[in-house]
């Protein structure tokens, strides 16, 4: 007998599930996207376990006819392809009929579904892939899905799934997507405990962006739209002897761009705030990625991340959307010419929503732009897709730094960070400083801190430099000191210390400070509020999106407390799922510190100055801060006296 078989159906449906189901969330994904597909106002998600015990999905749409309802099971089976031209011009969110079946064969799935035309609707009951039972019954128009023990028959499968909070904010993450995404229809979610998210129909994208990131968000974000004739596009056709075998020109039709994008003073510390949907389709794509980066290049940090709620609408066949089991990468026909087309839309509103003024405003202001300087940018657009070697996923690497420019033109500009040259340089010492605890290797020295610590006991404060810098001399030459960084060590400590003696200092705030939180947040701050009120907080849910903070640590206040909540709700599940409670213990204090923390930018009293020094010189480690950031810089009177000729 050969050694080549034919695999069964359960188990090619096993291997297809292995794909297209990755976890709770990629049923929700498949079954919510047959929902839209149907034509659906109300769709309601149930969740149970993370999704590992129910999943169910109700919706209004136009449901199936009884031989429709077990078809639908067979593989490929589908209502949405007829021939492999229609591949070419797929426009709807479903289309592969791989979903169903392989969901069917790592769960216990029961569908209940009538269309309009039957007066009875079907019932089908499958146990892993098996057909249990079928049977008409009285049911309202439309289709109800439920999920049971997902990977129940494949429990390698089921161990590779993460906590059941985890599980449960991937899915709040996707239908918050695709609520965002379909204003005109009602969401719901709820878990066993809770309604995460409930989205009644809204008039417009900005309504339903208002509703869901609530009125602090919408306030910083501006609506952007642009369209263009792809057949007019201007696109240069390449030299016969530089075409592709397959070249063909741009086909007719709109690619339209809309949506809203943030003001720079809104950021965020991940992607997790950038929706993306091509004709309806939530995607990811490091192509649009790479766009909006190029669009808010110089106008936020680079470690920062815009707020984007975009859409993309183009003919069907200037987009392949069957590039990926899951359906969410796409491949676009003419990559760099969309790429530049949503760079250059994003780039046009938020230039021109910022007169020169508000930006000359900001660089007197504690704002993200405060760091900036006015300098026109006439380098190459860095990863620009139409030069060779573009690569979506490499960073910026130029920068141009020439030619001042007006306050009347810099709406027409990006903005550079400002180039200060290190003190070093400009004194023409031959070795540079390095930060103090560290050997000429940049290497921790194992008595570097001890080191450390007897020197800064004997500093003798000068001033400041900017308000942001403390100079102090010793015997060992010239000290430079962050004020901002010295300090979060100092709390960074105390916090520690305070906590596992329970002593932490909370202020009881006059009035409970509101924060919204998306849904996924609001699952994320369940699982840590345990760990925050033992760092100082007093939190509660206050209605289904909102916590009300009743009391923080002293020194947390303001904008600051929620941009420390914000940051401590942001890390990425992957880091989440990797830390102990050591880490997360650290974590959280780290960020308190760093937002309680003294400011650049702060004048200082002389006897706050020396208080700082004294404080950071009693800490275990004063060389770097929570974060890692060198405290301090040492110029030796060795390297002082060679720069000025002396030795």
């Amino acid at each position: 007998m050969g050694r080549i078989r034919i695999l069964s159906d359960l188990v090619a449906n096993q291997i297809a599930a292995g794909e297209v189901v990755e976890r709770p969330a990629s049923v929700v994904k498949e079954l919510l996207e047959n929902s839209l597909d149907a034509g659906s106002t109300r769709i309601r998600i149930e969740v149970e376990g993370g999704g590992r015990k129910l999943i169910r999905i109700v919706d209004n749409g136009h449901g199936m006819m009884a031989d429709d309802a077990l078809l639908a099971f067979e593989r490929h089976a589908t209502s949405k392809l007829r021939t492999s031209d229609d591949l070419l011009s797929i426009a709807t969110l479903g289309f592969r009929g791989e979903a169903l079946p392989s969901i069917a064969s790592v769960s216990r799935l029961t569908l209940e579904t009538r269309a309009a035309e039957e007066e009875a609707g079907t019932v089908v009951e499958i146990n892993g892939g098996h057909i249990q039972r079928v049977e008409a019954a009285g049911l309202p128009v439309g289709t109800t899905i439920t999920i049971r023990d997902l990977f129940f028959n494949t429990p390698a499968r089921r161990k590779f799934l993460r906590s059941e909070q985890t599980e449960l904010s991937h899915i709040a993450a996707l239908v918050t997507h695709y609520a965002l995404a379909n204003p005109s229809k009602h969401f719901e979610l709820h878990s066993s405990t809770q309604a995460l998210l409930t989205a009644p129909v809204t008039s417009s994208n900005g309504d339903r962006l208002f509703q869901i990131f609530g009125r602090d968000t919408s306030m910083h974000m501006l609506p952007t739209a642009a369209e263009i004739d792809f057949a007019r596009a201007g696109l240069p056709e390449p030299p016969p002897w530089k075409r592709e075998p397959d070249y063909e020109s741009p086909a007719p039709g709109m690619l339209r761009l809309s949506g809203f994008v943030s003001k720079p003073d809104l950021q965020k510390l991940n992607r997790n705030s950038i929706y993306i949907f091509v004709n309806g389709r939530l995607i990811r794509d490091r192509l649009i990625l790479h766009a909006l980066t190029d669009a808010y290049r110089n106008i936020i940090p680079p470690t920062s991340y815009p707020v984007v709620l975009l859409f993309l609408e183009m003919p069907p066949e200037e987009v392949d959307v069957n590039v990926h089991p899951a359906k969410t990468e796409v491949r676009f026909r003419q990559s760099a010419f969309i790429h530049d087309f949503v760079r250059d839309s994003v780039r046009n509103t938020l230039m021109h929503a910022r007169p020169a003024a508000d930006f000359l405003q900001a660089l007197n202001n504690n704002s993200p732009l405060a760091s900036a300087s006015l300098l026109v940018d006439v380098s190459p657009l860095p990863g620009d897709p139409s030069q060779p070697g573009f690569d979506p996923q490499l960073p910026p690497t130029s920068f141009g730094s020439e030619g001042v420019v007006s306050a009347e033109e810099i709406a027409s500009f990006t903005l550079q960070p400002a180039a200060q040259p290190a003190i070093a340089e400009r004194l023409d010492f031959s070795h540079p400083a390095i930060p103090v605890g560290y050997s000429d290797e940049a290497v921790l020295t194992p008595d570097g801190e001890a080191q450390t610590l007897n020197a800064l006991a004997t500093l003798r404060p000068l001033g400041q430099l900017r308000d942001s810098f403390i100079l102090a001399v010793n015997d060992e030459g010239l000290w430079i000191v962050d004020q901002h960084v010295a300090h979060e060590r100092v709390l960074f400590e105390k916090i520690l210390r305070d906590r596992e003696v329970e002593r932490v200092q909370r202020q009881r705030l006059l009035m409970p400070v509101l924060i919204d939180l998306l849904p996924a947040q609001m699952i994320t701050f369940a699982r840590l509020a345990a760990e925050l009120e033992r760092n100082g907080f007093e939190a509660e849910p206050f209605g289904p999106k909102t916590i009300a903070i009743k009391a923080a640590p002293v020194g947390l206040e303001g904008r600051e407390l929620e941009r420390m909540l914000e940051e401590v709700l942001a890390v990425p599940d992957r880091e989440q799922q990797t830390e102990n409670a050591e880490a997360r213990r650290h974590r959280i204090a780290a960020s308190i510190a760093c937002h309680a923390a003294i400011k650049i930018n702060t004048p200082l009293e002389p006897t706050k100055i020396d208080w700082l020094l004294r404080e950071l010189a009693k800490t275990e480690h004063p060389t770097s801060c929570p974060h890692g950031r060198p405290i301090a810089l040492r110029y030796s009177m060795k390297d002082i006296q060679k720069a000025f000729q002396r030795i």
